[in-house]
């Protein structure tokens, strides 16, 4: 039977100081198991392995992921290489980073026993110490935190794998806050992190769980210490500009009133944590002094009192909810029951006539940007609360049919009876807004090859679908489509708590992943005449498991000396090579040679048109007199008969004739990743054909996921223009896409337009906003400037009105009107 779980006293509190604050669980079904929650629970821990960064830690499972940004911080002399990427991109934004972080923790803590019983335990720490560990090194002194590593603008540009990130020369700009310059919510919220996974790791690594809490209570002072008066003034995005577009603290959320966007939470959050963490019940006393303060709306009795806000839900910037819970747990008091209560009855039966969106299939639809990530964060506090009251309490049921009936339909129980965890149920999803899942080459954004995803992302828990629970397999759409690590945070709790319950198998044996073919080849357009033979030859790099950047590729071109023909007779060219000057030529065996080109120092990586491929026009030829007879040539049978050697020296694509000897030891080794060497004509070589290499196409990437549509770096010409906006009544953002259809690159742009209603733009992001009446200006960025013909870039803005917000009629971009 389940029975409901109180506060520990005070006296017991001080006397367990330092040790857990925690609950478990045992629980009585009332409803059928619908899945196999072992199995999502398993999976989802995958997704956490697929976002990892840094050298990767010899547990994780994702065979396509490799070491990636291993640099970040050494600039400011700090690692910030390890931690999680956020979400279909590769920018390290440290909040939502805290906020998955505390969520699982928080299940650890609380379903501990579910997690050991289902063999994920291993797992929920690996991730834990990957975030914790990545928070140590960002918490070098009492009151520095770095908080973001990654520009988002220039991240969002580049459609490709993780692994490539260093190779593309993106610098990786690293931003903290500071006491001049703080940042309370991050600090707060990192905090929490630490002191709830000092919990999970208490039983375990005593001498970890010190350290974790020795810096969750250097960054609550930190956050108490540096705190403003409004909820708003010392906010980081104050500090930290490059994530006002991506995850603003201050703005997400919309113009629901539930949405606070104050720092109170994450106070009062770290300050339940704290308490857990040490039992100390001066940070329960200081919860409860911030409590109030998190934010209140009217009360829809009528009565026009003002009650705690209950028309959102839990997440990243979101923390009352969870609060709520929390405090009722804590200190069994009525008016934190009350609040916690107001806030579940408002999305179950409704509040006082009041009641939140529920979709026709049964998706409480929270908010309309990755609706199932607060439908899960949601679910998971409901469940927390009904096992906080017991199996016997009458609410019972009520909150914990809620809980296992959101996360229920992100497995399947929906009308399009499919499931929204990658890789798991019935119809997943199988082409995220995920750069590294996809796997492509050319950098041609979300909507380029290949079509179907290389990878599967398992475990993974996709954005959603709409209020009407449409939804469609869109890379291109970051809103419903895209993953993000507190997208998932919440429904892995929940899952652990519906595991505790219902049980079920995880599987035995993980799915693996093969190559879908060669990731390295050869691609020769081989051209003979009566005394020469012409390879013009593509050195070809769209590996995916993993991506890998090639700095000391060579490859060879065998071929025999026919007749009386001495190798003195022979000499080998090239009239273009972006590598070094070949070389030869080089016996093999008898009369069989070959000639050598050296790619080292040339980086080839799947990162774009001219960066996946590199090209070399080989000569072979032979003097005057001398005979040469291409047909009994090795090479000439085809690319095959090439063959291609990686950073190792080891042959990764084609056949040698007879026993092959490794190549010859390389040049000393080339440079960390840079961009790589200009094209090199041969001095004594005709004049040169213009390489084939096609212009780079530039990606429309994607933004994470809080209202900021990424930007793509290309258009030009004659323009085309589309705008499209996410409404919610009050506020909105729009999307503009700026096309070249013209001819000639354009180098610089201003798009303009005006305004048929009354919007007013609050911030915008991938362009310079301005605005006069109804009058707009966009100006071009520095890393956007250039638009190639047939190219588009994505810029954005979120914008207020009222009354209606009809679309504008004209765009202009350098004065000529567009299509």
């Amino acid at each position: 039977m389940r029975l409901p779980r109180r506060l520990l006293s005070a006296s017991t509190a001080t006397a367990l100081a330092g040790a857990l604050l925690a609950v478990t669980s045992t629980s009585t079904p009332v409803a059928a198991a619908s899945f196999n929650y072992g199995e999502a629970l398993q999976k989802s821990f995958l997704f956490y392995e697929a976002q990892e960064s840094g050298h990767l830690p010899s547990t994780n499972r994702v065979t396509w992921r490799a070491d990636a940004t291993v640099n970040d911080g050494k600039p400011a002399g700090v690692d910030l290489s390890g931690g999680f990427y956020d979400a279909g991109d590769h920018v390290k934004f440290g909040f939502p980073m805290a906020a998955m972080t505390t969520t699982l923790a928080w299940g650890g803590a609380d379903y501990r026993a579910a997690y050991e019983r289902s063999g994920q335990l291993p797992y929920l720490l690996n991730t834990l110490r990957q975030a914790d560990d990545y928070f140590i090194n960002a918490h070098p002194e009492p009151n520095v935190l770095y908080v973001q590593v990654g520009d988002g603008g220039e991240d969002h540009s580049y459609w490709g794998a993780p692994e490539t990130v260093e190779a593309k020369g993106h610098k990786r700009p690293v931003y903290k806050i500071t006491a001049s310059c703080p940042g309370t919510d991050v600090a707060a919220e990192t905090a929490a992190a630490m002191a709830a996974s000092s919990v999970v790791f208490r039983p375990t690594d005593p001498a970890y769980s010190d350290t974790l809490l020795t810096h969750a209570k250097q960054l609550f002072t930190f956050a108490d210490t540096t705190k403003g008066t409004n909820g708003r003034d010392t906010a980081y995005v104050n500090c930290v500009g490059a994530a006002q577009g991506f995850y603003n603290s201050t703005g997400e959320g919309g113009q629901v009133e539930g949405a606070t966007k104050m720092y109170w939470d994450e106070l009062a959050w770290a300050s339940v944590w704290l308490y857990r963490a040490t039992g100390t019940t001066s940070y329960l006393d200081r919860a409860r002094e911030f409590y109030p303060k998190m934010g209140t709306q009217e009360d829809p009795g009528g009565n026009g009192q003002q009650v705690p806000v209950f028309n959102f839900g839990f997440g990243w910037n979101d923390k009352q909810y969870a609060v709520y819970e929390q405090m009722a747990e804590l200190t069994g008091e009525q008016k934190y029951k009350d609040d916690v209560q107001r806030y579940l009855d408002y999305w179950t039966v409704g509040y006082k006539g009041k009641k939140g969106t529920i979709t026709p299939g049964g998706l409480a639809y929270i908010f309309y940007w990755a609706s199932l990530r607060m439908a899960a964060n949601t679910a998971f506090v409901a469940l927390k609360y009904a096992d906080f009251l017991g199996s016997g309490d009458p609410l019972y049921a009520r909150y914990h049919d809620f809980g296992k009936r959101q996360v229920d339909y992100a497995l399947g129980d929906n009308p399009r009876h499919s499931s929204y965890m990658i890789g798991f149920g019935t119809n997943p999803p199988r082409n995220p807004h995920h750069r590294g899942a996809h796997g492509a080459w050319t950098n041609a954004g979300p909507d380029g090859e290949p079509a179907v995803s290389r990878h599967i992302l398992y475990g993974a828990l996709v954005g959603g679908p709409d209020g009407a629970d449409a939804y469609t397999d869109s890379r291109g759409d970051y809103v419903k489509n895209e993953v993000a690590l507190d997208f998932n945070s919440g429904i892995t709790s929940s899952l652990a708590v519906l595991y505790g319950e219902y049980g079920g198998t995880p599987l035995a044996t993980l799915p693996t992943e093969t190559p879908d073919g060669p990731e390295f080849s050869l691609e020769p357009a081989i051209t003979h005449s009566s005394r020469e033979t012409a390879a013009k030859t593509f050195v070809i790099n769209k590996s995916a498991w993993p991506a890998t950047v090639l700095d000391k590729a060579k490859f060879r071109y065998y071929f025999t000396l026919d007749g009386s023909t001495t190798a003195s007779q022979v000499t080998v060219s090239t009239s273009y090579t972006q590598c070094k000057q070949p070389t030869g030529p080089h016996l093999l065996e008898g009369r069989t040679y070959y000639a050598e080109v050296d790619c080292t120092g040339t980086l080839i990586f799947p990162g774009g048109q001219s960066e996946y491929r590199r090209e070399v026009q080989l000569r072979i030829g032979v003097a005057d007199g001398a005979t040469w007879d291409p047909s009994n040539d090795w090479s000439a049978k085809g690319a095959d008969h090439m063959t291609l050697y990686g950073n190792d020296g080891r042959v990764i694509w084609g056949t040698a004739p007879g026993v092959e000897p490794s190549p010859g030891p390389s040049p000393s080794a080339s440079p960390s990743p840079s961009p790589s060497a200009s094209p090199s004509a041969s001095p004594s070589a005709s004049p040169s054909p213009s390489p084939s290499t096609s212009p780079s196409r530039s990606p429309s990437p994607s933004p994470s996921p809080s209202p900021s549509p990424s930007p793509s770096p290309s258009a030009g010409g004659a323009c085309k223009v589309s705008y499209t906006t996410n409404d919610w009544g009050g506020g909105f953002t729009a999307t503009v896409t700026i096309t070249n259809i013209g001819t000639t690159v354009l180098d610089g742009w201003t798009l303009r337009f005006t305004f048929p209603g009354n919007p007013r733009i609050t911030q915008g992001w991938s362009a310079t906003w301005t605005q006069n009446g109804a009058a707009v200006t966009a100006a071009n960025l520095d890393w956007n400037r250039t638009i190639n013909p047939g190219q588009s870039i994505q810029i954005g803005f979120q914008g207020t009105y009222t009354g209606s917000n009809p679309s504008p009629a004209v765009f202009t971009v350098n004065g000529i009107t567009c299509s």
